[in-house]
């Protein structure tokens, strides 16, 4: 049963994409390119196999994937030169590849940082998601924001010279570099996007800017390197993750904005209102907001 009901869904999923795809070719050129690639991140599928799951990418209607290549992901980075090419190589068979890889990386200097990156860039992958920087709230936040500017710079370098783009997604929370987005823009001000660029997080932008996101939408324009989808609703003082179409802090205007921008990039679609375990539901849950997600961009 709980293979019919995975078939059922995949096979509306891969109907409704049919026409994604043909209503989202890359205006400039009129190739088969999407404007939006939109890559499925696995963080809750690690459990499958490559194939299977580079299978199931394709049947769904994704173009590619966010891989998870980093301390606790599908890959961890000592595995990387042994594990990376065989899931490369499986999503290839596929039609699939990987749009962003996910990963442990926020300094040049750390252990297998370039290993890794200059492995992926080896491989074809054009994008990793940096790690997050965190404030420590006993010290003074602008005095740590000026120590990190030369870090941000040494890594921009490293991600020039190997050809890859690194993506620093804002993520909620007192603790984190970039919540606000206006410290990020701050560190990256001089930095090529093509370098290292902002993941918009529209979840998370509008949990912590409120009403005010479409400020923050406005700035991180001139950096904007991808787009990640997800929802919540406030309940008391916690923000919890909620499926995209319901109603929460995410603002449906935020769609209509993306698409009068200029932005051309992958859009990552993540399910972070279930939990890791149960494939199925996470399969059903992705195809779900996915759908949702091809509607609004319509």
């Amino acid at each position: 049963m709980a293979g019919l009901n995975r078939r059922k869904f995949l096979i509306a999923a891969l109907a409704a994409s049919s026409a994604w795809k043909a209503n989202h070719l890359h205006a400039a050129t009129g190739e088969n390119i999407p404007r939006w690639p939109v890559c499925l991140f696995v963080k809750f599928l690690q459990s499958m196999s490559y194939d299977d799951l580079a299978e199931t990418a394709s049947r769904m209607g994704f173009q590619g994937i966010e891989a998870t290549v980093r301390t606790g992901g599908q890959i961890a980075p000592e595995n990387a030169v042994d594990e990376l090419p065989k899931l490369v190589h499986a999503l290839k068979a596929h039609q699939q590849e990987i749009l962003i890889m996910a990963s442990s990386v926020n300094r040049a200097d750390q252990p297998l940082a370039e290993k890794v990156l200059r492995l992926a860039a080896d491989l074809g992958i054009k994008r990793y998601r940096m790690d997050y920087y965190r404030y420590d709230l006993k010290k003074p936040v602008a005095a740590q924001l000026r120590e990190l500017k030369p870090v941000i710079k040494d890594l921009a370098a490293l991600n020039r010279e190997l050809g890859i783009q690194g993506i620093y997604q804002n993520h909620a929370g007192a603790g984190y570099v970039g919540a606000s987005l206006w410290d990020l823009h701050f560190l990256l001000e001089e930095i090529p996007r093509e370098q290292i660029g902002i993941g918009y997080d529209t979840r998370h932008s509008t949990v912590e800017a409120g009403q005010s996101w479409p400020v923050i939408w406005n700035l991180v324009q001139p950096h904007l390197a991808a787009v990640y989808v997800k929802n919540a609703r406030w309940e008391g003082r916690v923000p919890q993750d909620i499926p995209l179409g319901e109603t929460g802090t995410v603002d449906p205007a935020i769609f209509t904005m993306l698409k009068k921008s200029d932005f051309h990039g992958p859009i990552s679609l993540h399910v972070e209102y279930l939990h890791q375990g149960n494939v199925q539901e996470n399969l059903a849950a992705i195809a779900n907001d996915f759908k949702t997600l091809q509607d609004a961009l319509k």
